[in-house]
């Protein structure tokens, strides 16, 4: 009988998680159909000058650092510092990009929706903590070398420009690693502007047909 019930309030817990997860998806994309402009709506210049604001975001610490290359080493910016470099105690994400191999993420980076700690305490977010997946790779490449990826939907998960303002809108529902990129604790920097601001200048590139520098 106890293994019955909990067997059914196991169930009950992954089926309410899964809704959870459906229904912040489909509200992401209401979302980010309200936040998309109509294409053609604005110029190439526009576009030109929204992607220098976006470059200036997935380029900053906060944000590349975890978008490394396949070797699964993540780059860390301590508290009081603004250059990156390669994160201590020797971590490595491993094939798994969580750490599994060897230490998880999870050791330090708490899964938590609460507010960043001061430094040195750890960022933490509300999704398990883990390296960009692969095809997000673009740690110490160029602004026009990410911009080609971030438009290739073979390199970018399969989205479009409404696609990768869902992807905006659903991370920031879990309070994951992007809104949280700019409230990482007393002590870190921070990318320019603010999600919103991001969000805003993603739109205004989607809509001028995602241009990128030469």
């Amino acid at each position: 009988m106890r293994r019955a019930m909990k067997r059914s309030l196991m169930m009950l817990a992954l089926t309410a998680s899964a809704t959870a997860v459906l229904t912040g998806i489909v509200a992401a994309k209401d979302e980010a159909n309200k936040d998309a402009l109509p294409a053609g709506s604005v110029s190439r210049a526009e576009g030109l000058e929204a992607w220098k604001r976006i470059e200036a975001v997935v380029t900053h610490p906060r944000c590349a650092n975890c978008h490394v290359d396949a070797k699964a080493i993540p780059i860390w910016t301590p508290a009081g510092e603004s250059r990156p470099r390669v994160h201590g105690m020797n971590v490595h994400g491993g094939d798994s990009r969580i750490g599994a191999e060897k230490i998880a993420c999870a050791t330090c980076h708490m899964t938590s929706t609460q507010a960043n700690e001061p430094a040195p305490s750890p960022p933490r977010a509300g999704i398990d903590w883990q390296l960009a997946p692969v095809e997000f790779i673009w740690f110490g490449k160029s602004g026009a070398e990410i911009c080609a990826q971030l438009k290739d939907p073979k390199r970018n998960g399969g989205r479009d420009a409404v696609g990768l303002l869902e992807h905006l809108r659903h991370d920031a529902s879990l309070d994951g690693f992007i809104p949280r990129g700019w409230a990482p604790g007393a002590g870190r920097t921070t990318p320019p502007g603010t999600f919103e601001d991001h969000v805003k200048d993603v739109a205004i590139w989607g809509a001028a047909g995602q241009p990128c520098p030469d």
